[in-house]
């Protein structure tokens, strides 16, 4: 299989499904690390990211703390100002992240809050240096994301959360086709495309591939897998904690699935500290460094560090 993925050959849903049966896990592990090696070397791409407008989101995803739906203890606020961006901004310059990115809550900023979040991508494109932006903003239409780019951001981010399967599940107030159409409609004006998911929600193994799949199909060039975090006032506040094995071969199969794309540590990175070494040799080839929104993240100094000392080169 590994000669065939190097030479150009894409896995589809039914052999990643017969692979997760058939194959033993160990060699499961060290086919998504071989892959890992020989599309992105030794690299350790890094971000890092800002709640730019926090909580009082109308959508009612289960799993986010950031909903109005959700009784969560987290601090809500309008958007920040520009001062405040660009002192985070400098922050990631000063560690020398590979990008750093806006995130705000909603289904999409209004017109005015567009208009300034834009400005802020001017003004940062100018004043720091060294790093790419990014950014998380919903469901954006081409027009705006071309106004995005124009501003200097380069890659767009909206995670697909989960399989389509699955999704109704999970959010009633909008649907992986509008994130899909926002998806493609970045990758038009010419941005990279960051879009992942949240496994440990409920969803099979089966709806993982499912995921993996689609995330093949949209063309992502940065996949962040995120472990869900149970958060307390959240309908998924009890959900059961995945297995070690599963979040290994969950890493693993994106990998193998999306062999050409950064497979991300992202939110839940905490969950798995026991395991964190293993799963830098499951494909993961990329990282979320700083605080994850709303939940804490961690120091980038150490996670540095500790990426070098796993071999990568930071």
């Amino acid at each position: 299989m590994y000669n065939k993925i190097v030479g150009g050959y894409r896995v589809k849903y039914g052999e990643a499904l017969e692979l997760i049966n058939s194959v033993e896990k160990e060699e499961l592990y060290r086919l998504a690390d071989a892959l890992r090696l020989h599309f992105c070397k030794k690299s350790m791409d890094t971000c890092m990211i800002m709640n730019a407008k926090s909580g009082a989101c109308p959508e009612d995803c289960k799993w986010c703390a950031q909903s109005a739906k959700n009784k969560t203890d987290i601090k809500v606020y309008r958007l920040v100002d520009y001062d405040a961006v660009l002192k985070d901004a400098l922050i990631a310059q000063k560690s020398k992240v590979t990008r750093f990115g806006l995130v705000t809550s909603g289904r999409r900023p209004s017109k005015s809050e567009f208009v300034k979040i834009s400005g802020m991508y001017s003004r940062l494109n100018n004043e720091v240096h060294g790093v790419g932006l990014c950014s998380s903003l919903g469901l954006l239409t081409k027009d705006e994301l071309q106004k995005l780019y124009d501003s200097g951001v380069r890659r767009y981010h909206c995670n697909m959360e989960t399989a389509p399967s699955f999704f109704p599940n999970l959010c009633s107030t909008h649907t992986v086709e509008e994130k899909i159409a926002t998806a493609k409609a970045a990758k038009e004006v010419g941005m990279q495309l960051c879009s992942g998911g949240i496994i440990g929600m409920g969803e099979s193994v089966e709806q993982r591939i499912e995921l993996a799949i689609l995330l093949q199909e949209i063309g992502a060039d940065s996949i962040p897998v995120n472990i869900l975090q149970p958060i307390k006032g959240t309908p998924l506040e009890n959900a059961a904690p995945l297995t070690d094995d599963e979040v290994l071969t969950a890493f693993a199969m994106f990998r193998i699935i999306n062999p050409e794309a950064e497979i991300r540590f992202a939110g839940g990175r905490a969950s798995i500290g026991h395991i964190q070494d293993k799963a830098l040799k499951c494909g993961v080839s990329a990282s979320l460094v700083g605080d994850m929104l709303t939940t804490v993240g961690s120091k980038v100094n150490e996670d540095f560090a500790m990426f070098r000392k796993m071999g990568y080169e930071v």
